[in-house]
């Protein structure tokens, strides 16, 4: 039976338990190679989740003729660079949020996949987890009428335990991740609306630093006018008191209206004549895992790309129009 094997590049924290057991659980998929810098820890990561090759060079895993294909996990300041490498070199590629750090670069990435008649896919994942896969189909069959609009609040304080901690903060720090805490959260929420209304007619948006705890911005806010009329509005604040900390999206509909969280959440609620049904979707243990094992079927031809570079531009697209990079 053909598998895809793949090779990891940057084994950080993100592929502990979120991706990186999910490419050995998948079907028709094994993770064969992982490689960091640091080779104390690429040497421990590969021996802990049963590896059996680790590098330290890049360039040497996506040349490893045993890896099929690869998953680009590094910061954003390198998606780009392990991103055409593997292209360039035949092997197909499955690469983190936020796919660059900028449009720009995005577009880049997407031109060089049709280059090389390769493949691309961007870990917008929870597009393909139970939870969003339920609230689309709920929206595709009239549940609550026709959408109207959206609104999502994300209020996160200062010291948020929703964002992964790291040595050197890089998530705040725009030369190597794009933007701030907005860059890592966001594309997931803004993937989701694409996910569920399709093509965007235009966007615009503001960003400031307030509290100026860091080089980016802290306080992000967007709307989209959706093709089909659909207003999406949007607020992202990293900065509040923690008794105000929200994650939440509502979409209203002419006969009513469902309420969910992105992050940490398993739950959506239908609230319809003045009553609210509350309900439960558990999230896979290893949450890239559905999305993988789609990804795994695209690499094999079994089916469509789940989450496509055309996709991923747009939702670049969005955000750097949001903090006015375009």
């Amino acid at each position: 039976m053909k598998k895809i094997k793949w090779g990891i590049i940057g084994c950080g924290d993100v592929t502990e338990v979120k991706s990186g057991p999910g490419f050995s659980k998948a079907d028709k998929s094994e993770l064969v190679a992982v490689m960091r810098r640091d080779a104390v820890k690429a040497s421990d990561y590969a021996k802990r989740h049963n590896v059996p090759k680790w590098y330290t060079d890049a360039d040497a895993l996506i040349m490893d003729p045993e890896v099929d294909a690869v998953y680009v996990a590094t910061p954003p300041l390198y998606h780009l660079e392990y991103t055409l490498a593997a292209l360039k070199a035949g092997k197909p590629v499955y690469v983190e949020k936020p796919m660059t750090l900028n449009a720009e670069d995005a577009k880049e990435m997407a031109e060089a996949e049709a280059r090389y008649n390769s493949k691309l896919s961007v870990a917008h994942y929870r597009r393909a987890l139970p939870l969003f896969i339920k609230i689309k189909e709920l929206l595709d069959s009239g549940t609550i009428g026709d959408v109207r609009c959206v609104d999502l609040k994300m209020l996160q304080p200062h010291q948020s335990d929703l964002i992964t901690k790291t040595d050197d903060n890089w998530r705040v720090n725009p030369d190597v991740s794009g933007g701030g805490l907005f860059h890592d959260l966001a594309p997931h929420q803004l993937d989701l609306m694409l996910f569920f209304f399709g093509k965007v007619k235009s966007y615009s948006g503001f960003a400031v630093n307030q509290a100026g705890y860091y080089p980016a911005d802290d306080l992000v806010t967007g709307e989209i006018l959706f093709e089909n009329s659909i207003i999406f509005k949007g607020i992202w604040c990293f900065t509040v008191p923690p008794e105000e900390q929200t994650d939440l999206i509502e979409i209203v509909g002419s006969k009513g209206k469902i309420r969910f969280a992105v992050f940490g959440q398993d739950y959506y609620e239908i609230c319809k004549s003045g009553k609210t049904e509350h309900f439960e979707i558990a999230t896979p243990e290893h949450i890239q895992q559905p999305m993988i094992q789609k990804v795994v079927n695209y690499f094999l031809g079994e089916e469509e790309n789940p989450s496509t570079a055309s996709t991923g531009l747009e939702v670049m697209s969005i955000i750097d129009r949001f903090c006015k990079k375009s």
